[in-house]
């Protein structure tokens, strides 16, 4: 077998590095797919007259700056509040999602770009304000959080399967225990995976759950090819009759009227006795009734759960005392990959939009992401 020398993937990324141009990265999160230019520049007007404004929101100071460097001609104002930026919606051009009300919209007479620092824009395009103004462009941060979110769900499956809370506790008691619970550990070699949304996070969980020599499956609404380590694919109205085979199911669709309550009592009793449950996407996506119930009479053999309904969830709720739950609040996407990811991202559309360029991570706001 022939091996490629040392010296050519260092010549390569040498020459990338010094050919690219400063704005380019390699490595850059996001999609091009729908492609959109928020604000296209008129092509006689010089650039040194081309000026938009952008309302910002929880920037630092350094941050500011970088945005100013990558694109001058795009005034970025710091706004803390949605009532701050009702003061500046008559000049705004863009806006962090964050930052939107109806109330802005009414105002906003020459915005023509929203970008939402999270992947879910739920709260964006149930906006009447959002959803009917085709002129607008909506962009997500899609495809920063993937590969955390990954690890955090992954993390959690093999804390359940391991049975590692059981010896955490024991851990805490300071006892050398080996006696097993209910059941013994599982394995995850050999089993199934069905990955429900195999977009930007679920293709991530997908590729760590065929390492750890998991057969996986999914679904996706698109015709997108799918990986070589994902076996079959198969379209949102496959998923019932795919449900009764898979040993885990991990869900990653975003929440649209098409998906909530989608995992409701007919479609947990159509999973396997003693599968798993991830959710990692919306709690809204599971009856939360429903998956109480399959795991008080056994039906499932665990949930883990980083999103919940309703959210936060209040004390005293019965999922915390539900047998083999594993809850974690809402922070699967925390980590210094995500932050460098999300960063990236945000820094970019902001160039392209000064620059008239087509955005990252446009959203088809009638699909819901």
């Amino acid at each position: 077998m022939k091996t490629r020398p040392l010296a050519v993937p260092i010549l390569s990324a040498l020459l990338a590095a010094i050919l690219l141009p400063a704005h380019a990265q390699p490595d850059l999160p996001g999609s091009t797919r729908n492609a959109r230019i928020a604000r296209p520049l008129p092509a006689d007007a010089p650039r040194a007259e081309i000026s938009l404004t952008f309302l910002s929101a929880g920037l630092s100071d350094e941050q500011i700056d970088e945005l100013n460097d990558v694109a001058p001609s795009v005034r970025v104002i710091p706004v803390s509040s949605r009532d701050g930026a009702l003061e500046h919606a008559a000049e705004a051009d863009g806006i962090d999602g964050r930052l939107i009300t109806p109330e802005f919209l009414a105002k906003a007479t020459h915005l023509s770009w929203i970008h939402s620092p999270s992947a879910g824009v739920e709260r964006l395009v149930f906006m009447p304000e959002v959803r009917d103004n085709t002129g607008l462009v909506l962009t997500n941060a899609k495809g920063v959080h993937g590969p955390a979110i990954a690890d955090h769900a992954m993390g959690m499956l093999l804390a359940l399967t391991r049975q590692l809370p059981h010896y955490h506790d024991a851990q805490e008691r300071g006892a050398w225990s080996r006696d097993v619970p209910e059941g013994k550990a599982v394995a995850l070699q050999g089993r199934t995976m069905l990955v429900v949304g195999i977009g930007g996070i679920g293709t991530e969980i997908a590729q760590r759950a065929h390492g750890f020599g998991m057969r996986v499956v999914a679904t996706r609404r698109s015709d997108t090819p799918a990986p070589d380590y994902v076996e079959h694919v198969g379209k949102p109205g496959d998923l019932a009759s795919m449900l009764p085979n898979a040993d885990v199911v991990a869900i990653c669709v975003p929440l649209t009227p098409e998906t909530e309550g989608l995992f409701d009592e007919t479609m947990i009793g159509r999973m396997k006795p003693g599968a798993y449950l991830i959710n990692i996407a919306r709690g809204r996506i599971v009856d939360t009734d429903a998956l109480i119930a399959a795991l008080n009479d056994g039906r499932l053999a665990g949930a883990a759960l980083d999103v919940t309904d309703p959210e936060p969830l209040p004390a005293g709720h019965a999922l915390w005392s539900a047998p083999n739950v594993l809850i974690t609040p809402h922070v699967a996407s925390d980590g210094e990959l995500t932050d460098q990811r999300w960063w990236a991202l945000y820094k970019e559309n902001i160039r392209r939009f000064g620059a008239g360029e087509p955005l990252l991570n446009c959203v088809d706001v009638d699909a819901g992401y």
